[in-house]
């Protein structure tokens, strides 16, 4: 399947497109990136160079693929970080072209405001933009615990049964499958995925590593989408998700490195482990 994915990329280090491509194509799908940064390496080590790629641009590049008459085969749209409404329109503007030409098509947002100890760390106007109009846009959203409570408009969150009322607040809103990262909601040596669609609910619990590297969030969303194109099964895409990026983050800590161990995990990615199981909550 045909993904195209508008996302942030950067030279060094795995964020944006950078951590989501190549996920994306070990599992076997073809896909697009289109950039709406392009910096030596993400924001998180405080300096970086390289261009913030405008709108109009990024919505040039789109127009280029569309006139090679392939928006239609797209079976996905993929985003993440919109540092700017501008470029939001965008993105939501592609989601109307492809499921005008593949009604289909599926549009999966991570949508990237802020984490628990850090708050929102996007531009004023941001989470209101991504609450009020990409999320209901959306097919398939990733929000972290955090993002997930703003969006339904809660406090907080802290039992499982509080999760799942907050999700379905945000469903009502549109997106139909919701997938909740790094839920922690009573032991917090443990953490939980938890994911939503009109079958069920379900879950997976981990341990917590101490380790909180960029991109993971990019990756999460970019396996989930892949492996709900491949299965067509939420408890599926679920498991196989918990499962590749403990992996990944499990290795990455071992590595002692900043950066995620993408490429060393590359076998974990196409052939996930089964460590933890998927729980089914409702």
């Amino acid at each position: 399947m045909q993904i195209l994915s508008i996302q942030s990329h950067v030279a060094f280090g795995y964020v944006g497109n950078s951590a989501a491509v190549f996920p994306i194509q070990r599992l076997g799908h073809e896909v697009w990136p289109v950039l709406t940064v392009n910096f030596s390496n993400h924001t998180g080590y405080g300096a970086w160079r390289g261009p913030v790629v405008d709108a109009d641009q990024v919505a040039g590049v789109i127009a280029g693929i569309s006139e090679r008459d392939a928006l239609s085969t797209v079976s996905a749209v993929l985003s993440g970080y919109q540092g700017d409404p501008a470029v939001g329109a965008v993105i939501l503007d592609s989601v109307r072209r492809v499921k005008a030409l593949n009604p289909r098509a599926l549009y999966c947002c991570d949508p990237v405001m802020g984490d628990v100890g850090r708050g929102m760390f996007v531009r004023e106007g941001i989470p209101e933009f991504m609450r009020d109009e990409v999320v209901p846009a959306a097919d398939v959203i990733t929000p972290n615990h955090f993002e997930l409570n703003f969006l339904a408009g809660v406090e907080s969150t802290n039992t499982v049964e509080e999760v799942l009322a907050a999700v379905d607040v945000v469903r009502e809103s549109g997106p139909t499958n919701v997938l909740v990262t790094s839920v922690i909601t009573g032991d917090p040596t443990h953490l939980d995925l938890i994911a939503v669609s009109d079958e069920g609910a379900w879950s997976v619990t981990t341990p917590l590593l101490p380790i909180s590297p960029n991109g993971g969030g990019d990756v999460t969303a970019a396996v989930y989408l892949s492996h709900l194109l491949s299965t067509g099964s939420t408890p599926t895409a679920l498991g196989r998700t918990a499962n590749t990026l403990f992996a990944i983050l499990d290795r990455t800590l071992r590595s002692g490195r900043r950066e995620l161990e993408l490429i060393a995990s590359q076998d974990d990615i196409a052939d996930p482990p089964t460590t933890y199981e998927v729980t089914q909550l409702r």
